[in-house]
């Protein structure tokens, strides 16, 4: 027994095996407690002696394959996550157990198998164990990934198909191949054309060494299933190189249809194309028709629902008696979103209206013409013979309804338990929170530091024993006192925020550190947003070095409200505890309270400015001066350009300069645009919520320090930025040129979340009556003429706003972005760039709102856009517009 424990310590994987097929089984489960403790104590080496375990684990596989009698603790052991990089040859483990009945390793082969494919099973090995016990295929995930990727890597210059030929098990493996749960494992190995995957399997079908119904039904049900763009990528070439004959196509109807309205674009338009042919060909009932058409034609894909209209047409041309099937079912398309599909729609209706005996049928179709613009609804009475349809929602009396603002609420106060409190901190850690519950807990970590350190040690013991800097050989690798001292980019995050105080209250951090980082602070690094850093970077400090040496009651700034507002009467509440206990007050928790007390409620401000001077404290009558000064100051401001961006320059604040602690005052001090230009090491956005809580009732501080950042998500296709939009709009303060702005450039980004996290941003600031619209359009305006938001994008953004209800406030804000660019069609002169792409869209959703707010007047430059010759998108939405708006054609 010991020489076997040798050889797997010498890393002998060929000796082990040796050595343990000449040992008696009773022997070989002995030596299992003795192999246990040897892979727990390789588990707990060091990484650098990564050599040694290299080396150590290959024979230790081998031996646990060897001495575990039961087939499921055998497949366990070989199969272990620290075994997967470290593994024994495929021959050695085979020939390890080869002395087993066939049974048990039959029995092994299917729990490999049945490990996710993440684990890494040597494909080799589990077809060895296959072949050897003659049992039937596993065709699980790991089983035919593995496969996959052992026919896709090699055999040197053979070709696939000759790969796949020599398969003894291909029908059900190629069968797996279908039932995969995400073929993402292996689409890099498929490639495209001749000599791919797909066309093998195809001529494996047409050579009848595949089953092709089967295979044909394979393709139609894992298409039907659904799935990511890898799905389509690969079954669907095989569906379209096996050419289904008509009658094999005509079998599946029921699948087309299916596809057709629901799958991706590309299966969608192959069922569509294999419809229309069977269609064409009198393979399809007109009730057939009906049912494929009714789906496909509240798709959004414009393309789709153009052909699919086009094959209507065809069919009611062939077999007129069809007309009170068919015409129905066009009339949904009355609904689209594009008015051009709609007209479409109402031509083939006005077409063929006469054949329509069915009273039923011309009763559905004049209730969906409700749907039709104003104008498209008038031809289609007419084309019916009845009277004027009205709209669904009519224009008279039309109140604009604005989804409600969200409301601040006030946060919990700190946990009286410290074992609570130690469960949110880890949570914070796992995960960042929302300002409340990162505050909530710095307001308990404070309270309990002061109660009871050694308790409160107790309760985080769980949670640090997680932390990086807890772990045994943190000291010999990262310099702990120099990680957490450094201020030269300050605190990065929350976390790190939390992080510092944990290990200061574990004594990871020297005191001398945690007093010479408060008194530096962070590096003269400038950009625009060193301002906010530093003062989230000194309160972080400035707590962690009390803890160690003065530790505070309570934090004077733990905010009232969840938007970051702080009552005036709570804050003098805590003042007065202060005095009670002779407790020094800290100078960036009081500065941050400060900024954080509410003042725009002035009746509120008077009376606690009065309570606070009685306090006889010099914080007390800090604060009764700042109560009794009136409310927030804004800086002027004014818009400066910078390439295709438009930015904002505001001035100094002045009343942020006297009586603040020096990393406090640079939020009063000057922004200009060179600031934008400096290099910015503040990557994340996750910090954007602290730093409104800041100042939250004067979000343009934080506002024109973000327009930058924002306008990299519609000028550099940044994604995530736009997250902080709605807290901005949530925000308190003016909502001015720089909240304007950054909403501007959320409207145009490129990612589809952050366009809506902008539209939320505009809908809080309507509902909120905060949103100059008039002025926003025109921000819109010229961002789109200097190419900074896309006018695509932006009627995207538009349109999903529109949707909630609010039509009057989308056409006020389009009302004076599209004169702009109306302006540069109605001037452009021959060599001149054409149209601005999109800007047919952006036209249609104004068309939109204007019909459904009412909206009336005339619109500059509209007329002459509307005059201008061809049926462009461009043209058709202008002349829809200047209907809806009442304007007269230009002469």
């Amino acid at each position: 027994m010991s020489a076997v424990l040798e050889a797997v310590r010498m890393g002998r994987a060929g000796e082990t095996e040796l050595l343990l097929r000449k040992t008696p089984d009773a022997e070989r489960r002995a030596l299992l407690p003795e192999l246990k403790r040897l892979r727990k104590e390789v588990r707990a080496l060091p990484w650098e002696q990564r050599n040694r375990l290299d080396r150590m684990y290959p024979a230790l596989q081998v031996a646990g394959a060897m001495c575990h009698s039961g087939a499921a603790a055998a497949a366990t052991w070989i199969a272990g996550a620290d075994m997967r990089w470290r593994q024994a040859p495929t021959e050695t483990l085979l020939r390890a157990l080869a002395g087993r009945d066939t049974g048990w390793q039959a029995d092994v082969a299917r729990r490999l198998a049945a490990r996710p494919v993440s684990a890494d099973v040597p494909f080799p090995l589990m077809a060895g164990l296959v072949r050897r016990s003659g049992c039937e295929v596993p065709v699980t995930d790991a089983y035919v990934v593995g496969w996959v990727r052992h026919i896709g890597h090699g055999w040197g210059r053979v070709p696939l198909i000759d790969r796949l030929r020599a398969e003894p098990d291909l029908a059900p493996l190629v069968n797996g191949l279908f039932e995969l749960s995400d073929p993402g494992e292996v689409r890099w190995l498929f490639g495209d054309g001749p000599g791919s995957w797909q066309s093998a399997i195809a001529e494996l079908t047409r050579r009848g060494e595949l089953d092709r119904g089967a295979v044909a039904d394979a393709c139609v049900a894992r298409l039907l299933r659904g799935g990511g763009p890898t799905d389509h990528r690969i079954f669907l070439p095989v569906l379209v190189q096996l050419a289904l004959t008509r009658e094999e196509e005509r079998e599946r109807v029921t699948d087309w249809t299916a596809l057709a309205r629901d799958a991706v674009s590309p299966v969608a338009a192959h069922a569509q194309a294999v419809l229309a042919a069977l269609a064409l060909d009198g393979g399809l009932t007109a009730r057939q028709l009906a049912e494929a058409s009714e789906g496909l034609l509240f798709r959004t894909e414009k393309k789709l629902v153009r052909a699919q209209l086009v094959l209507l047409g065809k069919a009611l041309a062939r077999e007129p008696a069809s007309a009170a099937q068919l015409l129905p079912t066009v009339a949904q398309a009355f609904g689209h979103e594009d008015t051009q599909v709609q007209e479409r729609a109402l031509k083939l209706v006005e077409r063929h209206a006469k054949r329509l005996d069915d009273p039923a049928a011309r009763s559905d179709i004049a209730g969906a013409a409700g749907q039709l613009s104003p104008v498209l609804r008038t031809r289609a009475a007419d084309a019916l013979g009845i009277a004027a349809v009205a709209a669904p929602e009519g224009p008279e009396g039309y109140e604009e309804v604005l989804p409600p603002a969200p409301e601040p609420f006030r946060p919990a106060p700190a946990p009286d338990s410290a074992v609570e409190l130690a469960e949110e901190v880890g949570a914070l850690l796992a995960a960042d929170g929302d300002v409340a519950a990162f505050e909530r807990a710095l307001d308990g970590l404070a309270r309990h530091a002061h109660r009871d350190q050694d308790a409160l040690r107790a309760a985080l013991e769980p949670v640090a024993a997680t932390r990086w800097w807890s772990q045994p050989d943190a000291r010999r690798w990262w310099h702990t006192d120099e990680y957490f001292g450094n201020t030269r980019y300050g605190l990065l995050g929350a976390r790190d925020g939390l992080e510092l105080l944990l290990a200061t209250l574990f004594g990871v951090v020297g005191t001398d550190t945690l007093f010479a980082a408060q008194q530096r602070g962070p590096a003269d690094h400038e950009c625009a947003h060193t301002g906010f850093s530093r003062v989230f970077d000194v309160r972080l400090r400035e707590l962690a070095y009390r803890i160690r040496t003065d530790p505070q009651p309570l934090l004077l700034a733990t905010p009232s409200w969840s938007t970051g507002l702080l009552e005036p009467g709570e804050l003098v509440d805590r003042l007065a505890v202060y005095g009670r206990l002779g407790a020094r007050v800290g100078a960036a928790d009081f500065a941050q309270a400060l900024l954080r007390v509410r003042r725009e409620d002035r009746a509120a401000a008077l009376a606690a400015a009065e309570r606070a001077a009685a306090l006889g404290t010099p914080e007390g009558e800090r604060l009764a001066r700042r109560l009794s000064a009136g409310g927030p100051a804004l800086p002027t401001s004014h818009h400066r350009t910078s390439g295709v961006r438009i930015l904002v320059e505001s001035g100094e604040v002045l009343e942020l300069q006297a009586d603040f602690p020096e990393a406090f005052r640079r939020l009063g001090r000057p922004v200009t645009a060179g600031d934008e230009q400096r290099y910015c090491h503040h990557w994340g956005q996750e910090n954007h919520q602290h730093w409104l809580a800041v100042l939250p009732e004067q979000r343009e501080l934080v506002a024109v320090r973000l327009v930058h950042d924002l306008s990299q998500a519609a000028v550099d296709d940044q994604r995530g930025i736009a997250a902080a939009l709605p807290l901005l709009a949530e925000s308190g303060g003016t909502a001015g040129d720089s909240t304007r702005l950054c909403v501007a450039y959320g409207l145009g980004a490129r990612h589809p979340e952050d366009r809506l996290a902008a539209v939320d941003a505009l809908l809080v600031l309507a509902a909120r009556g905060q949103l100059d619209a008039e002025r926003l359009g025109a921000d819109l305006g010229q961002l789109v003429r200097r190419g900074a938001v896309k006018p695509l994008r932006l009627a995207e953004s538009a349109r999903t706003a529109a949707a909630t209800g609010a039509n009057t406030t989308i056409w006020e804000m389009l009302r004076h972005t599209l004169p702009v660019l109306l302006a540069d069609l109605a001037t452009a002169g021959a060599g001149t760039p054409g149209p601005v792409r999109g800007l047919g869209e952006l036209l249609s959703v104004a068309a939109e709102c204007a019909e459904r707010s009412g909206a009336r007047g005339a619109l500059p430059h509209l007329s002459q856009a509307a005059a201008r010759r061809g049926s462009s998108r461009l043209v058709v939405q202008a002349r829809r517009l200047r209907d809806a708006l009442g304007e007269e054609a230009a002469a």
